[in-house]
């Protein structure tokens, strides 16, 4: 006897939408870690150290990346059915699985972000380490200052591409299936990283270099989306038929399509409002009022990454390749 199932969704097949909001996060916080320690390189060796003298986030920065990578592991570790079988990742290397290289390589990223966070802590702030040995480690590792900021600036670019290599690596799902989506979620991270900079930066000079860097990284985010759904559009109908549901607004999709028109909104004001703070002429410290500009403006590109990688995992796994 022969049976057909016909209507398979993850409604009727729950197990078919195995990927929730706990994966989402996850890309995200690793990619805000990613592009965090990308930033925090740029910071310590801008204008030879310059730019980090006297600036708080030039301590607490190195020290985020590790805390928003760890929650974002935790959120992918609540989502495995089988907890101990994570273990099972160390005890082989696949070279042709990204998810063999991602595992490896945050495994090489957390002691890194660690030992380049003691090595950026300034002298008149060791005492705040709690032992000894810790404090003569950290004045033994600023000697290496330049080494470790080029392997953190490596390792996290690394990060923020196997984000998107991890999607679109599979090919049974089109809307995944695509070069440019590693590149779009490393500009993102990076965008998130400068963002997130500018929020916890206490100096004028710095809040004002990174919101620089990040109009940039918003343009280039803001050029990359249509060449994506552009590359997608005219490439086979399974790939065209994936990015429907950004573009349909009935019941099914109508999710997908607010977050479209989200992005739509989000990137351009977030962008003009970056564009005015650089050109206004600030005095020596920064007003209230424009304090909360560069806030406002911060988190709409956080937000609008969180949006990126929300409606690309689910709206992913509503494609295929029949």
């Amino acid at each position: 006897m022969e049976i057909t199932t016909t209507g398979l969704n993850a409604i009727t097949s729950p197990h078919l939408h195995v990927w929730d909001w706990r994966v989402s996060l996850y890309l995200f916080l690793g990619g805000l870690s990613a592009g965090l320690a990308i930033m925090t390189s740029i910071l310590h060796v801008r204008k030879g150290g310059n730019l980090a003298e006297g600036e708080r986030a030039a301590i607490s920065a190195p020290l985020y990346v590790p805390i928003i990578l760890s929650i974002g592991m935790f959120f992918i570790f609540l989502d495995l059915e089988r907890k101990l079988n994570v273990f099972w990742f160390y005890l082989t290397v696949q070279p042709l699985s990204p998810m063999s290289w991602g595992s490896w390589g945050l495994l090489v990223f957390y002691p890194i972000t660690v030992l380049y966070a003691l090595a950026m802590f300034p002298e008149s702030k060791r005492h705040l380490l709690m032992f000894r040995q810790l404090k003569e480690f950290s004045e033994w590792l600023s000697t290496y200052k330049l080494k470790l900021a080029a392997v953190n600036f490596g390792m996290g670019v690394f990060i923020g591409v196997y984000t998107g290599v991890l999607l679109s690596s599979f090919v049974a799902r089109p809307l995944w299936n695509s070069a440019i989506l590693p590149i779009l979620f490393l500009t993102s991270a990076m965008s998130a990283g400068a963002a997130f900079m500018i929020m916890i930066s206490n100096q004028k000079k710095v809040k004002l270099y990174f919101t620089k860097v990040d109009i940039w990284l918003v343009l280039a985010e803001m050029v990359m989306l249509p060449l994506f759904f552009y590359g997608q559009y005219t490439s086979s109908g399974a790939h065209r038929e994936s990015i429907m549901p950004f573009f349909t607004f009935n019941h099914e999709y109508f999710w997908y399509g607010i977050g479209m028109l989200l992005l739509l909104v989000i990137f351009p004001i977030a962008l003009v409002m970056k564009f005015l703070e650089v050109k206004e002429d600030h005095g020596e410290e920064l007003t209230a009022d424009a304090l909360f500009k560069m806030n406002l403006s911060a988190l709409m590109v956080l937000a609008g990454g969180l949006i990126i990688r929300f409606t690309f995992v689910y709206a992913g796994q509503l494609s295929h390749l029949s």
